[in-house]
């Protein structure tokens, strides 16, 4: 008996991936970047993403969902076992997923899919907003033309050729936390003044510090302080992306997935606060200082206190490139929702020995100037 043929959306395989058929021709829709719609690359045809009428982007408390995670593992010998492919519902080829990729074309006929348990299923937190890609990869590809272009010290025949590579487009996993904080300080604040010190050829004015002790207390709230959920991206450029126009972002749907890449995380929602945290210590230290004033600050003790912890699970578009110049490797990433491009080239020795040797030539210049 024939099978009847998928509904959109639908998941497949048990849940291992989803398909979006074109009404008009049945092929696979593809969330277009320009209409920001999901679009029929053959015929054309727009269909408008589907949001659930009581669909809204949610914070979750952030100490009940590790006590769920923590019931969870206790119950359960080991995690489900995950599928490593995904059938390919247009052209019946299986499909491998390596890592934490969750979603992926068919290398063989193009179709979008997605390993959608992943998002739902173990362990896993699903993922509650979802920021579309806004900048195309024409674009970008633009956006790196300039970037390059604009970098000091490159050699000039990596400037003249350009970053050659293929740009990927892939939506990354972050976590986004809340809280409002408690803090109480100690510490002393420093006061200048002038004094003058010595005689005759050997008088001359001292700038000194009287200290005086301070103390305070005070409340600060922290709004989606955004922490990078790939460990495979820590090292990279990810952090120099922001800032994310997070207002932009949608309660997560499938269908802006379709037809790109997306990774699930693995720097854990447990690991991923003390992160944040380490962030939102260095931002209440600044604090203390500018309440301490004066002059110059010394801070004795901060203690802060963190209450009403929530956070989100967010997907962000990223278009990276890989390029390679005289054998050595470099990659380039680019914010895919703002177009801002940060990575890492080749410098030119020479034109640095250049510039630093103008430098001293320039300052001992304006030496014997004032020496004269």
């Amino acid at each position: 008996m024939t099978e009847p043929p998928p509904i959109p959306g639908q998941e497949i395989d048990e849940g291992q991936g989803r398909i979006f058929p074109c009404e008009e021709c049945g092929a696979d829709l593809k969330f277009h970047i320009g209409d920001q719609k999901l679009k029929c690359p053959y015929c054309g045809a727009v269909k408008e993403i589907e949001l659930k009428d009581d669909a809204e982007i949610r914070e979750q408390n952030f100490n009940e969902m590790l006590e769920v995670l923590r019931n969870r593992k206790e119950s359960q010998e080991e995690s489900p076992a995950e599928h490593n492919e995904v059938r390919c519902e247009s052209c019946g080829s299986n499909v491998l997923f390596q890592g934490t990729l969750t979603s992926t074309e068919c290398p063989y006929c193009g179709s979008p899919l997605q390993r959608e348990k992943i998002h739902r299923g173990g362990f896993r937190i699903p993922v509650d907003a979802v920021l579309p890609f806004k900048v195309d990869s024409r674009k970008v590809e633009v956006k790196i033309v300039e970037w390059v272009k604009s970098r000091w010290f490159a050699p000039n025949d990596f400037k003249k050729r350009g970053a050659k590579g293929r740009v990927n487009g892939a939506y990354l996993p972050f976590w986004t936390f809340d809280t409002l904080t408690f803090t109480a300080y100690t510490g002393e604040r420093g006061e200048n003044y002038t004094e003058t010190v010595g005689s005759g050829d050997k008088k001359r004015t001292v700038t000194k510090t009287r200290w005086y002790s301070a103390a305070g207390k005070f409340q600060r709230f922290f709004d989606d302080v955004l922490i990078n959920g790939s460990r495979s991206m820590v090292d990279t450029h990810i952090d120099d992306l922001s800032p994310w126009p997070l207002h932009d972002c949608l309660p997560f749907t499938p269908e802006v997935l379709a037809g790109h890449f997306a990774r699930t995380y693995d720097i854990e929602l447990a690991e991923a606060f003390p992160i944040a945290k380490k962030i939102i210590d260095s931002a209440i230290y600044a604090d203390c200082k500018n309440r301490i004033g004066g002059d110059k600050q010394r801070v004795h003790s901060v203690k802060s206190r963190y209450d009403a912890i929530t956070f989100k699970h967010v997907l962000l578009p990223v278009y990276t490139m890989v390029y390679r110049y005289k054998e050595k490797t470099y990659g380039v990433m680019v914010n895919a929702a703002t177009g801002a491009v940060h990575g890492s080239r080749p410098y030119s020795w020479v034109k640095i020995t250049l510039t630093l040797l103008s430098v001293i030539a320039l300052g001992l210049t304006f030496a014997a100037i004032a020496n004269s």
